[in-house]
């Protein structure tokens, strides 16, 4: 069977896709495959079938923490859209598969007078995405509410403890494992005041707008925090506040945020954060890490 065939049989498939329509900062070049399976089963098959024909496939959630290369990805991304089911479990954990979008569910959380998601109600990614980084804000982090985590790897499901997942600062052990896929996971909630979760939600999303500049493509923070200080106020310190080179502008409301301007490319990126680091180095002698992941750059 022909892959096209193939992959529009078991999901929704797109030919004429490119990373800058399926990312946040709205930068990448042409996808040759571009399919959603329709669930998990068709997940499996679809894995399956890429590694024996050698098709290299990129998993995407929504794509809001990657910067991708502007040539062509001879190969398969998977976006799991269509996994983002959801189910309170017997045992007082909730079942999440891994397309869910994480701000709609902090807000099912909130309106049953649920907590454990407050903190990344603002975050524009899906569950998956959130576990493979180890997202977090306001001092807590996807690792304080997973419970366990449901991967796809050397052909089966298989249950992660939180401890397996060996979180760390915005890392997983899902970095060391590409390979590995992230399906589903077991969240730990609380039962709460429903008013003051929402006033919460609600306090931290109008923080969001105040402080950070949702009004153009990004991917959010571009450099992880040292352990001395807030990387935006070392990219300040050295005068980058509102720097831009090309297409690709540092933010004037948040300078860790590098923000697509006008149609930049994943070179102008790459350009502006290895100056930002450099300028860093310089002045502090800190060496600021990339929080972003770079692909097909």
């Amino acid at each position: 069977m022909e892959t096209i065939d193939f992959l529009s049989s078991h999901g929704d498939l797109l030919l004429d896709s490119a990373f800058k329509k399926i990312t946040t900062i709205r930068i990448g070049g042409p996808i040759k495959y571009l399919v959603s399976p329709f669930d998990m089963n068709r997940l499996k098959l679809i894995i399956t079938y890429l590694k024996e024909e050698g098709i290299a496939f990129k998993m995407v959630g929504r794509g809001s923490n990657m910067v991708c290369g502007d040539g062509m990805y001879d190969g398969c991304v998977i976006k799991l859209e269509h996994l983002d089911h959801y189910e309170f479990q017997d045992d007082g954990k909730l079942y999440v598969e891994a397309g869910m979008v994480v701000p709609r569910l902090a807000n099912v959380l909130a309106t049953q007078g649920l907590s454990g998601l407050e903190f990344a109600s603002g975050i524009p990614g899906t569950i998956g995405g959130l576990i493979f980084m180890n997202a977090g804000a306001y001092k807590v982090e996807m690792k304080d509410v997973i419970d366990s985590v449901l991967v796809f790897r050397d052909g089966e499901f298989v249950w992660l403890s939180n401890e397996e997942c060996e979180f760390a600062y915005r890392r997983s052990i899902f970095h060391k494992h590409l390979d590995w896929v992230i399906v589903a996971c077991k969240l730990k909630v609380e039962r709460g005041d429903r008013e003051k979760i929402k006033a919460l939600m609600a306090d931290r999303q109008q923080r969001r707008r105040n402080t950070q500049p949702l009004d153009k493509p990004s991917v959010g923070s571009c450099f992880k925090n040292p352990d001395s200080d807030y990387a935006w106020r070392y990219i300040d310190g050295v005068g980058l506040r509102g720097y831009r080179y090309n297409g690709i502008e540092v933010s004037e409301k948040h300078p860790n945020w590098l923000l697509n301007v006008k149609e930049a490319t994943a070179q102008d990126f790459i350009v502006t954060s290895n100056f930002i680091k450099d300028r860093v180095k310089s002045a502090y002698d800190v060496d600021l890490v990339m929080e972003v992941e770079l692909f097909n750059c």
